[in-house]
């Protein structure tokens, strides 16, 4: 028995092919799907699953890239039709979990199209139905072709056409951009998270556009901000106390690439991870800030610390203090 799945075009394979060789293509796919780590991380691994239970059934799988490719795309239709139900009652902004982009051995490398890993870019794709947001990033993004499109989303090769045309006029229509020189938004990036460590308000209120904008991502299992915060006076005042926060809890600021956009990995003395920070930087200026701080988001980069128990312990700082003057 054999497997229609077979290689063609952007999906053909070698005979060295492997699941390991595959993973990162896979984990690409999943990961620009579902905009979870751990979630894609899931999916690649059912889809092995199945391949190894297909080839154990008697099945000639003559493309495993096809055949896996296939297992993991409609894996992520069926996960993120449910995702969206429950991010409907999902507590305060929904942002895309981190992604870590200047690892050595970074899950997505397979993928020049950094850009398509932003979370400005992932939250475009949130507004684009499952399927639609499968064939746009097969085509678009894999250069599959579509004939192989419309097998792996059950639809003919006229509609997933129609299906990538309608997507990629949504995308083009609202698809952020970032700064041209990388080495430009880096330098800000440096200098921003500097002025945010060494208390340096009007230093970091400089690097803000007029209209920049926060964003917090707690799902309601960390503090958060309940809502985004706009304008350079009302972020600068937001960072002015996040700075006092941060020197105050010796928080280490751990500059990284997320999501191919400069950020920052937030972490305690001990090492765990408080929140991971990204920001969107474009004419020399910082447009937008995303903090993820929901711990079920940051478990796949490291301990993640108890953000409520430190907010306690300044709270019980700042009564010992009161106290402590009344009785004075």
């Amino acid at each position: 028995m054999t497997h229609p799945a077979g290689g063609r075009g952007g999906s053909g394979i070698s005979g060295t092919e492997t699941f390991e060789s595959l993973r990162p293509l896979l984990f690409s796919i999943a990961y620009r799907m579902l905009s979870s780590v751990t979630d894609a991380e899931d999916v690649v691994q059912e889809a092995f699953v199945r391949f190894q239970q297909a080839q154990a059934d008697g099945v000639t799988i003559a493309s495993p890239k096809a055949y896996l490719s296939s297992v993991v795309t409609r894996l992520s239709i069926d996960q993120l039709r449910s995702a969206r139900h429950r991010r409907e009652a999902y507590v305060g902004q929904w942002l895309p979990a981190p992604l870590l982009t200047d690892e050595a051995h970074d899950p997505a490398d397979l993928v020049e199209q950094v850009d398509t890993l932003s979370m400005a870019f992932l939250l475009v794709l949130e507004r684009l139905n499952p399927v639609e947001r499968a064939v746009f990033l097969l085509h678009d993004v894999f250069a599959y072709p579509y004939d192989e499109i419309s097998e792996i989303v059950g639809k003919t090769e006229a509609n997933s056409r129609q299906l990538a045309a309608r997507a990629r006029q949504h995308v083009r229509a609202e698809k952020p951009r970032f700064e041209a020189s990388a080495e430009q938004r880096d330098a800000l990036a440096s200098q921003f998270f500097d002025a945010l460590r060494d208390g340096d308000v009007d230093g970091l209120v400089s690097m803000l556009a007029a209209n920049v904008v926060t964003y917090g991502d707690g799902g309601g299992k960390a503090p958060q901000w309940a809502r985004p915060v706009v304008g350079a006076g009302r972020v600068g005042r937001l960072f002015a106390a996040l700075s006092d926060e941060i020197r105050r809890h010796r928080i280490r600021i751990e500059p990284h690439a997320v999501n191919g956009q400069p950020g920052a990995i937030m972490r305690t003395p001990a090492g765990e991870i408080v929140n991971v920070f990204v920001l969107d930087i474009t004419d020399g200026k910082v447009q937008t800030i995303r903090s993820v701080i929901n711990p079920d988001k940051l478990g796949h980069l490291g301990p993640v610390a108890d953000v409520r128990a430190l907010r306690a312990q300044d709270r019980q700082h700042t009564d010992t203090t009161e106290d402590r003057k009344e009785h004075a």
